[in-house]
């Protein structure tokens, strides 16, 4: 299997593309492996680049966690879909609409950087999903080991939890992170934002991303993260959320019927093969 290594943000993927079912299943089978940074290439999960299946579709983008897991949607990796698509010149084209299993999704090069139509955010409770009807839900409290934690739901696609805090240090990410991931309040899990708010256009993130742990960057994290501050009235409708991998320039007008729009980078690392 052929395959570029790619990263956005510092959160890397195995990307490859014009596998035979045979190849596709082995190299989903063997994604914990492949993606283990000690005994495979090592990356947060492997993104395959499939045919569109509707009229309206270029492309299918299908990604597998690095613990084997799908999610339905992911920020920074459609972002390296996108050039990869350039780099392997399958398109010429500057704008693409991609299939996921968050739906369709719009992407364009815009200022040597890629623009994403993330379309728009789902707040109902029962949507996202969390135990909760209705929406949107503001800081709800979720005990962890005695403690309430309020956390804000939204899906961007794929299910977040979003939670304010004076400082992002590692108990409270590492050590709280694992424990809401995981929490009853969210039925499939979620991914979970610790935001610091720095002022009105800017606010500092860390994440730990469902079926991953910890990672550099997370772009539908990001939409989810500004979209509940926009909700929570704790900054403006465009913000530069700094990662620990860069920054990402998100931008919502607080409409729920509109899109969340993320602008970022991503590039090519390395070209490589692998035996499966």
């Amino acid at each position: 299997m052929q395959f570029l290594k790619m990263e956005g943000l510092s959160n890397d993927f195995i990307v490859t593309h014009g596998l035979t079912e045979d190849i596709l299943s082995r190299a989903i089978e063997k994604a914990p492996l492949l993606c283990d940074r000690r005994r495979g290439i090592g990356a947060d999960g492997i993104i395959f680049v499939l045919p569109g299946e509707s009229d309206s579709a270029d492309f299918q983008m299908r990604i597998i966690n690095s613990d084997g897991s799908e999610p339905e949607m992911c920020g920074n990796g459609i972002r390296c879909f996108m050039v990869y698509t350039h780099a392997m010149s399958l398109t010429q084209k500057n704008s693409l609409s991609i299939e996921t299993k968050a739906g369709l999704i719009k992407t364009e090069f815009f200022n040597e950087e890629i623009k994403v139509d993330m379309g728009s955010p789902i707040l109902a409770g029962e949507e996202i999903p969390t135990t909760m009807r209705g929406g949107p839900l503001l800081q709800v409290p979720c005990e962890v080991d005695g403690k309430e934690y309020p956390i804000t739901p939204v899906s961007m696609g794929n299910p977040h939890g979003v939670l304010y805090a004076d400082s992002l240090d590692d108990d409270l990410v590492l050590g709280v992170g694992p424990k809401l991931e995981s929490h009853p309040f969210f039925p499939n899990k979620a991914n979970i934002e610790f935001i610091r708010v720095v002022n009105n256009s800017e606010i500092d993130m860390r994440v730990y991303e469902r079926g991953c742990g910890e990672t550099m960057a997370c772009g539908t994290g990001a939409c989810a993260a500004a979209v509940s501050g926009i909700l929570n009235k704790k900054h403006d409708n465009r913000v530069t959320v700094h990662l620990l991998g860069g920054d990402l320039l998100i931008e919502w007008d607080g409409n729920t019927d509109h899109s969340v729009f993320m602008t970022g980078p991503a590039r090519i690392a390395f070209r490589g093969e692998v035996d499966l």
